[in-house]
């Protein structure tokens, strides 16, 4: 067997269902460039070990089980265990398109990337919930499209389709513990350090969440709650744009403030925006049930975020002494 070029790994935690699709599209990859699998089960009380050996005739697979740590350090045991040069970090709910290693090889042997970021997409089996969110996260009216669609070079990716060399991975010891929010803790220390990241275009997945409102609201919520303390430990990477769900969600009560005492321009405002986002994701997904969704995603979204996002700042701001961890135990994997 050729020494794989790539190394995929792959956390999971309670979803066997999950890395059975994950393992079906790996199995039906293209091009004939070698590669293996590293499957990293951190903890878990529903174990996915029957399923992978399921598919050691048709991959290069290879299973691990360790104490819950979280994904960070899943990741980092992953990639201690794998034997290729470049890594590619994936959550368990993606499904890979057929052309994802072929585009990736082809892109970094024209444009070598020392960590590289995919797309996140919605196949047409999905649920109306799950391409709702899709549709929240990866829109150019709700993120900018950073997550979708971004061309930037000095791009920002994130764990659920992440590369990484292993120069890279040892230069910065790989993810910390914070969770949510170490995939860019990571990529800021890989600026740092010297090293290059960027956006694959063609470098597709589709993110299958298993998500509720409900779950919704809490990641997003997370997602807000950790920027303040990556803004702590990384003040050279502060933007502005990270406040936009915040204003979002002042403006919104103001809204609602204003319209009691008859000024109704605000809220038209938003009523406007809603509008233009409603009609955006149904000319998106042809789907009026996705659209009227996808408007409530978006609040959902900016409202949890912007939430998350303000109420750690403010506590970061009035115990400037106190280390993160102290503050926020819950977001920390000992």
């Amino acid at each position: 067997m050729p020494l794989p070029k790539y190394s995929f790994v792959i956390p999971v935690y309670n979803r066997p269902l999950e890395i059975k699709e994950l393992l079906d599209s790996a199995s039906q990859l293209t091009g004939a460039i070698p590669f293996e699998i590293i499957v990293v089960e951190d903890g878990s009380s529903i174990p996915c070990e029957a399923i992978v050996e399921g598919y050691r005739d048709r991959l290069n697979i290879s299973y691990f089980l360790k104490p819950n740590s979280g994904p960070g350090n899943s990741r980092n045991y992953g990639m201690s265990k794998a034997s290729s040069g470049y890594f590619i970090i994936l959550d368990s709910d993606v499904i890979l398109h057929r052309d994802y290693l072929v585009e990736v090889d082809t892109y970094l042997s024209e444009n070598y990337l020392d960590c590289f970021g995919g797309p996140d997409a919605a196949d047409d089996s999905f649920t109306n919930l799950q391409k709702a969110i899709d549709y929240s996260m990866t829109s150019l009216l709700t993120t900018g499209g950073i997550r979708g669609n971004s061309n930037k070079k000095h791009y920002q990716p994130r764990s659920f389709n992440l590369g990484l060399s292993r120069e890279a991975f040892q230069a910065t010891n790989g993810f910390g513990k914070i969770h949510p929010g170490e995939d860019p803790d990571l990529v800021f220390r890989l600026w740092d350090s010297g090293f290059k990241t960027g956006f694959i275009p063609s470098a597709v997945v589709y993110h299958k969440r298993r998500i509720s409102w409900t779950l919704f609201y809490r990641q997003v919520y997370k997602f807000g709650s950790v920027r303040p303390i990556l803004n702590r430990w990384h003040p050279n990477y502060i933007s502005l744009t990270f406040w936009f769900p915040s204003l979002f969600l002042l403006g919104f009560i103001s809204s609602f403030v204003l319209l009691v005492f008859g000024i109704p321009y605000l809220i038209i405002l938003y009523l406007f925006y809603l509008a233009l986002v409603l009609l955006h994701s149904f000319f998106k997904t042809k789907s009026t049930k996705v659209a009227i969704m996808s408007v409530f995603a978006i609040l959902v979204q900016f409202c949890g975020y912007g939430y998350g996002f303000l109420k750690n700042t403010l506590i970061l701001t009035m115990n400037p002494t106190k280390s993160a961890e102290d503050l926020f135990p819950k977001l920390f994997f000992k």
